[in-house]
């Protein structure tokens, strides 16, 4: 990872990485290629100032440089993505619970895996625009000023992404306790060994999810079925007693989830869990060891 020119990260570089690895995060799914990205922005804005560059707003000027560094980033990622084995899913990050209610429930939303997964019917310009414009709320003069194309433009692809992601939209429990009720007595079954009491709390047509990358076990087709997912969840428990695992719930990209640890507390997974009408409606578990590293740090 790039240094910053003189090693120095100023005050306005530390109160804007917050919005800053928001977008790139949100754009690329990975909290490594964010981190990258919102590290080179530091860098190019810096280049421009020092050369003379007229910045008259930072804030702006380092939200475009990281937009389309991200943009970038997408289309040399597309080819990777389309060769990962089986089921690709983001990188988990584990959120703040604690946070305002309101500000969780409006951020947890557009970072949930089942969100960012429906991204990727996106081309990156259209990725860029609805985020920009429905998550971020820019209006479409200022989306046109950060991906420099003309306003009708960004108007246009903000039409099509929405038509691609439409009917795709997750749907979550309004009502965070319900969700965090409902997720403490699912993996306390997961613990148990419990496929009855899994059974209960699954819909019907659950789906589960695994992402492991061709690095760790995982199943490379989505897994369906309120039975199925059942027992398969259900074999957890005995594996953990073998492996010695520990299971803790925590908030995986604003959505109840859990991760898990080994005895040198290095983790093996995270999973998360998507809850809506008193059920889970699907299930998404992260396996791939690349993805996983980052975990050792403060929740974001």
């Amino acid at each position: 990872m790039a240094n910053l020119p003189d090693s120095r990260t100023d005050e306005t570089d530390v109160s804007l990485r917050p919005l800053l690895f928001s977008i790139a995060y949100r754009m690329t799914g990975s909290v490594t290629d964010a981190e990258d990205l919102v590290q080179e922005t530091y860098v190019r804005v810096h280049a421009a100032e020092k050369q003379g560059t007229r910045i008259q707003s930072r804030r702006a000027y380092a939200c475009a440089v990281v937009t389309r560094l991200a943009i970038d980033h997408l289309r040399s990622a597309r080819v990777r993505r389309e060769e990962y084995v089986g089921e690709w899913l983001p990188e988990p990050i584990v959120t703040d619970r604690s946070a305002d209610p309101e500000t969780h429930a409006e951020l947890s939303d557009s970072l949930s895996m089942a969100f960012l997964v429906l991204l990727e019917r996106l081309t990156p310009p259209e990725r860029a625009v609805l985020l920009l414009r429905d998550v971020f709320g820019y209006g479409f003069d200022e989306v046109a000023e950060l991906i420099d194309k003309s306003e009708s433009a960004c108007r246009q692809l903000a039409v099509r992404a929405r038509e691609k992601v439409q009917g795709g939209k997750p749907r979550f429990e309004t009502s965070v306790e319900k969700r965090w009720a409902l997720a403490e007595k699912f993996f306390a079954a997961v613990e148990q060994g419990d496929t009855v009491g899994l059974a209960d709390m699954l819909a019907e047509e659950v789906v589960l999810y695994g992402d492991g990358g061709g690095k760790a076990p995982a199943r490379r087709e989505p897994l369906r079925g309120m039975v199925e997912t059942a027992r398969f969840l259900a074999a957890f428990s005995p594996r953990a007693d073998r492996e010695g695992w520990a299971l803790t719930l925590v908030d995986v990209n604003g959505q109840p989830g859990a991760i898990v640890q080994n005895g040198d507390a290095a983790t093996v997974a995270v999973v998360s869990l998507d809850i809506a009408m008193g059920k889970v409606q699907a299930v998404r578990a992260v396996v791939n060891p690349d993805k996983l590293g980052h975990l050792a740090g403060s929740p974001r």
